[in-house]
């Protein structure tokens, strides 16, 4: 029997049975569409991160408080120990590395501001000038935070662009005073519209210099430094360096934790990837499942059909044909279920792009290349019973339909 004659009896024998084929392929395209969207839900959160982290700058090193082990636990923490804090000398020895072109020391925290009747809460950023170049930020307005001493605290700020407007509306607000907890601040720049970054909005904070953020929340530790290297080539020198500096400013303790940027998009990429080749397998389990209930149902046909295959092996078909036309019925379900089920999950994926604009939600090529081939071979696979037990049958046996 020619193949275009295997897939017209096989499609007329499915026509004949729309309610069973239509829930088969139901079942086939709910297991795809299933793939699809959890593996591009899982590709979109591994995208989204590597951007995020990308965003912060280039050539970076990050300097932690405390020691991070393998297992991601400061063992001292265990001791009920608080990590040595970082200070503005340790971070200013770490120019002395010729691997170090920059250097942006950070302390963060929360405070009200106010200016007249207005008030909120916001986050408040301790920097210094560097900030804006490591960090990669944009300016709107005005200056930024002034160059320097490090230690100098005058009372200056920038302010988030969402800040501004909530504040001084269409003013300009360059000039004016606003108040940071118990303390007076000239605003002397507007960051630009950027959004979020890092897990929080930048257009919703204030920055102000570090030495001020230490006497606003009365600290004087660091919460990070951001250390830019002179080149990509020189990012493991650098962290090399930050190391021994600050070993040797420690008395010689290792208490901090120095990673370069690569490193960490590195170790979030392998997780995240892990994370998706997961939920994509979860998924594929619905595959397993349609390919039985496939199984079970032609097994049903075959003891419908009972009097036909007895007349088409009376009129001469082998048994290998009997077999090729349940495989062809398999193929033709799993192949139909596949196409709508990429249609149904990639409808998904746009659905949750649509309310979720900042995830870069994408199926990877491979989930949908592994669910549509998943799909057919589990379709052939478990037509395979029901196909035997079909060219096994005695013809004169079948045609009195017992």
């Amino acid at each position: 029997m020619r193949f275009i004659d295997l897939l017209d009896f096989a499609s007329t024998s499915l026509r004949g049975s729309r309610s069973r084929t239509l829930l088969m392929i139901l079942a086939m395209s709910i297991g795809v569409a299933a793939v699809v969207v959890l593996t591009a839900l899982g590709e979109g959160a591994r995208r989204y991160v590597v951007n995020q982290f990308s965003s912060l700058g280039t050539n970076l090193v990050l300097v932690f408080p405390g020691r991070t082990e393998t297992a991601g636990i400061n063992p001292g923490m265990l001791l009920g120990q608080i990590p040595r804090e970082l200070s503005l000398d340790d971070a200013e020895a770490l120019l002395k590395s010729p691997a170090v072109k920059r250097i942006a020391p950070l302390t963060i925290g929360t405070s009200e501001i106010s200016r007249a009747a207005l008030n909120r809460e916001v986050v408040v950023l301790g920097s210094t000038s560097e900030l804006l170049t490591v960090r990669h930020m944009s300016l709107g307005q005005g200056q930024f935070l002034p160059a320097g001493d490090i230690h100098s605290s005058a009372s200056v700020c920038v302010l988030g662009n969402k800040i501004k407007h909530e504040l001084f509306g269409n003013e300009s607000g360059i000039g004016a005073w606003v108040r940071l907890g118990d303390r007076r601040f000239r605003v002397i720049g507007v960051m630009a519209r950027q959004g979020e970054s890092m897990g929080f909005n930048t257009d919703e904070i204030v920055i102000v210099p570090v030495s001020s953020a230490h006497l606003l929340f009365n600290t004087s530790g660091l919460f990070r430094i951001l250390v830019e290297a002179k080149s990509r080539d020189a990012l493991e020198p650098a962290k090399r360096a930050a190391e021994k500096i600050l070993m040797e400013r420690h008395n010689n303790e290792r208490d901090v934790t120095v990673v370069t940027q690569d490193a960490v998009l590195k170790t979030f990429d392998r997780i995240l990837r892990a994370l998706t080749l997961a939920v994509g397998g979860i998924a594929a389990i619905s595959l397993a499942v349609a390919g039985v209930l496939i199984m079970n149902v032609m097994l049903i046909a075959v003891s419908q059909r009972v009097k036909e295959i007895g007349l088409l092996k009376a009129l001469g078909a082998p048994a290998a044909e009997i077999r090729k036309l349940f495989f062809a019925e398999a193929i033709l379900l799993s192949g139909i279920g596949s196409v709508a089920g990429l249609i149904l999950g990639e409808i998904g994926v746009l659905a949750i792009g649509k309310l979720y604009p900042s995830l870069p939600v994408v199926a990877p090529w491979w989930a949908v290349l592994a669910a549509l081939l998943t799909s057919l071979v589990t379709g052939v696979l478990f037509s395979v019973w029901p196909a035997r037990r079909a060219a096994r049958l005695d013809p004169v046996t079948a045609l009195a339909g017992r």
